[in-house]
């Protein structure tokens, strides 16, 4: 013990006494700069903005009020770049002296559109100093974290993460597809303010199915492709990983229905700020560029009442849409469900037999006047998507986005909900994934796995806990479930315990039974068969279901596994850290890392590419005392 506390002392003696291995062992040679940025116009902060000093490759985003800390700066001159989607980019030069915090305040004034800008740099090794620097700054995370916590009315629904079943009493596993990708997009913001994400805001399942996967095309009657491939899972490798995978067939532009839209516009007051109204107007001018004449665009908005603005009109009239959308401003209170039902019926008004008829609801959720019950709007959208209107959900903004809300009605509307955190994610949801994201080519598909006990002794599904069914709801044409889009991909995994097995995990058991026992088939008992895999799915306009079934054996110990196998695993592993999973092992962010390096492959939009930097991200906000997760 005397040893131990010699070597601290020497240790924090070291620490104290002056260095020369270069810039990061010496806090006089860097300083800090913070401030706040507003909007030139209302004096409000600007949440998200950019702060960046680009030749050094260092910045950071705003937080909810619009106040940054960038510390770690070099000492000297540099050009500071403070930009926000929507407003003018705005330079300034400042001088940084060594150990001296300096304050530069922004206001920005409207008029300019920006893409976003995800700014990285290497991470520097850290002296003791610097942990302890850190520490301090987990602190001042921490306060402001309580600070935002006060003021925020962002609600999630709780997640009561799946745990493992033992196969021998419950061997069926069966869950609807979910392509919703919110998820992802939202805690990406979170992390890019510098603050972790809320453990209900992470699900885990639209995180992984955020990214697209190198599949192969469907052949045959079947609108899509299953894979599956099995290989030890990273965090416990005396665990199996199966992954499933589904590659819906990518439709030709003369393949495409018409397209019947109705936007729907929350211009209610809480969508003045710069990331809600004015972010969802650029976002829909993407998508108006992306309609022809044969698609048709009416536009509905509410605010204290609901309203038509553009009845329906050609997607060639570009000039007329996009002036009708550019005249919307933001005030009143939000009659969300006013809104719903006049949107639907403007839909059914214009309905096209045989082509895309759909909603497009575009708001942060907050319904406060008339029907806001979740129950009664749940109603109203079900009703509506059996007479064939789909519904997509464009979530915007911070500090009171509802995201439960929003994610219950677009899968009670077989429809889908994003979250757009910026024009880049506008952009791949609205253009790039345009086809997946309007065109369903399959409805309520679902999912049911049969695990053989005598290979697999547990199991558990990794995410998709809002969208599990009950077992005879797989043979039920009449329950609802997800829908699939064209060129959509849909991935699933369940991390396995073997027979024989040695593992620490806890599985849960229902106890014995008095009146019967479960006994394993002689087939079972001589059979390399790890599970069965079946699916469902409807065609678009057929009310009867079709099923397909697909065996997957036990994988050799070293069975090779493919780019999609290490990155989708890269993805659950960090959601699993986020959620502080009980599931997540040995699970690291150096492991998620190398997981996901490993995976990138060809990465064509650089969708992956940019999860990784969003790692190293969350790394620099992530406990400083946890050294040996690097």
């Amino acid at each position: 013990m005397r040893i131990l506390g010699l070597s601290l002392i020497v240790l924090l003696s070291m620490a104290a006494a002056p260095r020369h291995d270069g810039p990061a062992a010496s806090t006089s040679l860097t300083g800090t700069l913070l401030g706040i940025v507003t909007d030139a116009t209302t004096g409000d902060g600007l949440p998200g903005a950019t702060v960046e000093i680009r030749p050094l490759g260092i910045g950071i985003a705003t937080d909810v009020d619009g106040k940054y800390l960038l510390t770690g700066v070099p000492a000297g001159t540099h050009t500071v770049t403070v930009s926000f989607v929507g407003f003018q980019t705005v330079e300034k030069k400042i001088k940084i002296k060594g150990g001296q915090r300096m304050e530069l305040n922004v206001s920005l004034e409207a008029g300019v559109e920006l893409d976003e800008v995800v700014v990285t740099y290497e991470r520097p090794r850290r002296s003791l100093a610097g942990v302890i620097r850190g520490v301090r700054e987990k602190r001042r995370r921490a306060r402001d974290e309580r600070l935002w916590q006060k003021h925020n009315t962002e609600n999630y629904a709780h997640i009561e993460e799946n745990t493992f079943k033992k196969a021998q009493e419950d061997p069926l596993s069966t869950f609807s597809i979910d392509v919703d990708a919110a998820s992802y997009s939202n805690v990406r913001r979170f992390i890019r303010q510098g603050t972790p994400p809320p453990t209900d805001a992470v699900r885990i399942e639209e995180m992984i199915n955020y990214f697209t996967y190198d599949y192969p095309e469907p052949e045959g009657e079947h609108p899509f492709s299953i894979i599956t491939e099995v290989g030890p899972a990273p965090w416990n490798t005396a665990h199996q990983l199966v992954h499933i995978g589904l590659q819906g067939k990518r439709l030709q532009k003369d393949e495409l229905p018409p397209n019947n839209l109705v936007f729907l516009i929350d211009v209610s007051g809480s969508m003045r700020p710069a990331n809600k109204l004015p972010l969802l107007k650029q976002a829909f001018h993407m998508l108006v560029g992306e309609l022809t004449e044969q698609d048709h665009v009416a536009m509905v908005v509410y605010a204290g009442a609901a309203g038509l603005v553009l009845s329906s009109t050609p997607g060639d009239q570009k000039e007329t849409i996009l002036s009708a959308l550019d005249r919307l401003e933001a005030g009143g209170s939000t009659a969300g469900a006013a809104g719903i039902r006049l949107a639907y019926q403007i839909a059914q008004d214009n309905f096209i037999e045989g082509g895309n008829n759909r909603v497009i609801l575009a708001t942060d959720g907050d319904f406060n006047i008339g029907t806001s019950s979740d129950s009664q709007l749940i109603r109203i959208i079900e009703k509506k998507r059996k007479a064939g209107v789909a519904l997509t959900i464009l979530g915007f903004g911070i500090g009171n986005l509802k995201d439960s809300r929003m994610e219950q009605i677009a899968d009670h509307g077989n429809g889908n909900y994003f979250y757009i955190d910026g024009l880049r994610e506008a952009r791949k949801v609205l253009v790039t994934d345009l086809r997946g994201t309007l065109f369903t080519i399959a409805k309520d598909v679902k999912i049911q796995v049969e695990f053989n006990p005598a290979v697999a002794a547990s199991y558990r599904l990794i995410g998709y806990e809002n969208r599990l069914l009950a077992d005879e709801d797989f043979d039920d044409d009449t329950k609802d479930a997800g829908e699939l889009g064209s060129g959509h991909t849909v991935t699933a995994l369940y991390e396995v315990i073997p027979v024989g097995a040695e593992s620490t995990t806890a599985v849960r058991s229902r106890g014995a039974l008095k009146y019967q026992k479960t006994a394993l088939t002689r087939e079972a008992r001589h059979s390399d068969e790890m599970l069965t895999l079946k699916l469902r799915y409807k065609p678009p306009r057929k009310r009867r279901s079709r099923l397909l079934e697909r065996v997957v054996k036990a994988a050799p110990d070293r069975e090779a596994v493919s780019d999609n196998f290490y990155f989708s695993a890269a993805v659950a592993a960090f959601g699993m850290i986020l959620r502080d999973s009980e599931h997540k092992g040995t699970a690291t962010l150096g492991q998620v890392l190398a997981l996901a390096r490993d995976g990138q492959g060809p990465d064509r939009f650089g969708y992956r590419d940019a999860f990784i930097h969003l790692v190293e991200a969350y790394r620099e906000i992530a406990s400083p005392m946890s050294e040996a997760e690097y």
